[in-house]
């Protein structure tokens, strides 16, 4: 007999590629000659508090926090987004967006028995 596979998180690839595609948006900004209507969705839905809720949407779809810091520097080095890093201001949207998103510590979880009260 086949045993079944419990599969917490079906559409990972998925939320793992939006969040990617949403990052290089975020990053790469408007365009020159951008229309009213692009403008106008950028101002909607551009904002760096609206490119955090729809990534901590797809966290909480299966993506890790380390796929996403690692995306980031991916992005910062690697020569397939050397286009999309060209933009004015791309590299100041990415700074911004990074500490949101940083490379996990190795802090000891919270606990009261480790915490200090003064």
């Amino acid at each position: 007999m086949s045993t079944l596979k419990q599969n917490n998180f079906p559409m990972r690839e998925w939320h793992v590629k939006h969040m990617e595609q949403t990052v290089v948006r975020f990053v790469k900004g408007l365009s020159e000659n951008a229309t009213r209507w692009e403008v106008k969705l950028n101002n909607k839905y551009g904002k760096i508090s609206k490119v955090i809720k729809r990534i901590d949407y797809d966290l909480k779809h299966g993506v890790t926090n380390e796929q996403v810091f690692s995306f980031m520097e991916l992005m910062r080095t690697d020569s397939i987004y050397l286009e999309d890093m060209s933009s004015d201001g791309s590299t100041e949207r990415l700074n911004e967006l990074q500490p949101y998103y940083k490379e996990p510590s190795s802090q000891l979880p919270f606990s009261w028995n480790n915490h200090v009260t003064v």
